[in-house]
């Protein structure tokens, strides 16, 4: 402990530059931490700065310190590291767009997300350039994925590209509007000159990688789009389209605090390797690399 560490009422009347009286009224009225531990008024330094922040009076909500989630897409591997590296952070799995929107405004301390970059071809980067609210923001490779069709053992409707989907009019369970897999969908979907409208879709929309499987799984649906790996745990088959890249948004502060550094330090190591190879079509490649520096 530092001797600064505590302030005496003087010290505390110079650190927030109001008189000694103001000071006495507050402890009178129990609204400044202080402790009389000694037999004098001391204020513990960390408490008086916690207090002058609760008591900000602003209307953006971006300036505060953001709550420990990662918001925007979900990823099974992502979801099972946050919990074993003892990271302390929550998942908000609600597709990439929302989350991107929820980190920008200030709700979430980082964001997972897989937003198809259409004919530039570069995974998120396109997304996270029109956020100008975060200046500091900073894209960290996670992993790479393959994403492609979910379908039941066997595969039999014969499914091997989207066209196939509208041509055996095979149920698709589709994904809520904004997530990175819907937007893929779409995309493949107009390359391969197929309207929204020549799909059968199936009742529902799947939230989660693992809702798409699911649904294939209890025969809900014939397919869905989503990555080998949920595919694998359901014991159902996949047909691979597209490898894509899923990257973890940040603030450049936010990545050097303790949160995030104990997530890509437990990134590095074998367990996470192991899991990743367990859960299949995972390439860690791009696992804490830098992939744009706003």
């Amino acid at each position: 402990m530092q001797d600064n560490d505590y302030l005496t009422t003087a010290e505390v009347c110079a650190y927030l530059r109001l008189k000694e009286r103001t000071i006495y009224d507050l402890v009178a009225r129990k609204a400044i931490p202080c402790s009389r531990a000694t037999g004098k008024l001391l204020f513990p330094r960390h408490l008086i700065d916690r207090w002058v922040e609760a008591n900000l009076d602003m209307q953006d909500p971006r300036l505060l310190a953001p709550p420990p989630i990662v918001a925007g897409s979900s990823d099974p591997l992502l979801e099972w590291a946050l919990r074993e590296s003892g990271s302390g952070l929550a998942t908000l799995s609600e597709g990439s767009e929302a989350g991107l929107r929820r980190f920008s405004g200030g709700a979430a301390l980082a964001a997972g997300l897989h937003i198809y970059g259409g004919a530039e071809g570069r995974y998120n980067v396109s997304a996270v350039r029109a956020v100008a609210s975060v200046v500091d923001l900073v894209l960290i490779g996670w992993a790479e994925r393959e994403q492609g069709l979910v379908v039941a053992r066997g595969n039999p409707h014969r499914l091997a590209e989207l066209r196939d989907v509208a041509k055996t009019q095979a149920r698709v369970i589709r994904r809520q509007a904004g997530s990175g897999a819907q937007i893929l969908f779409d995309d493949l979907a107009k390359h391969a000159g197929l309207a929204p409208g020549d799909f059968t879709a199936a009742g529902g929309t799947a939230l989660t990688e693992a809702d798409v499987a699911a649904a294939v799984a209890d025969g809900a649906a014939d397919c869905g789009l989503a990555i080998g790996a949920v595919a694998r745990r359901f014991g159902l088959d996949f047909v691979p389209l597209q490898k894509e890249r899923f990257d973890i948004a940040c603030r450049r502060r936010s990545y050097f605090e303790p949160p995030l550094q104990r997530l890509f330090a437990f990134a590095r190591s074998e367990a996470f390797r192991a899991k990743a190879e367990a859960l299949g079509a995972y390439d860690l490649a791009v696992t804490g690399q830098v992939q744009y520096n706003a």
